[in-house]
């Protein structure tokens, strides 16, 4: 019972974790998303490094799942953010006459 109780639980946080993901970057306004990419990318980033614990650590298969999905989606996260924000750097970047 306490296994079941766990895997439950773990079930739970990831959803409750993902909804708050969603509802907090839906709203951000879009003027903010480029100062917030920095930010994001450190969140991301963190959230890569926890996702590599929780997928290596082998507790059991949901918790597994569960961490290379989340590794995935951090990974995806992260790459589109930096290339996000190099390509808003090449806009102020002056071309050479």
């Amino acid at each position: 019972m306490g296994a079941e109780l766990l895997q439950i639980s773990d079930l739970y946080i990831f959803i409750l974790a993902a909804f708050l993901g969603y509802q907090l970057i839906s709203r951000v306004p879009p003027l903010l998303h480029t100062p917030l990419m920095s930010a994001t990318n450190a969140i991301s980033g963190i959230s890569l490094v926890g996702s590599l614990i929780l997928a290596g650590s082998n507790q059991n298969t949901v918790s597994t799942v569960l961490g290379f999905i989340a590794v995935t989606a951090s990974t995806v996260n992260v790459v589109g953010g930096f290339i996000i924000t190099d390509r808003i750097l090449k806009m102020f970047k002056k071309e050479p006459k």
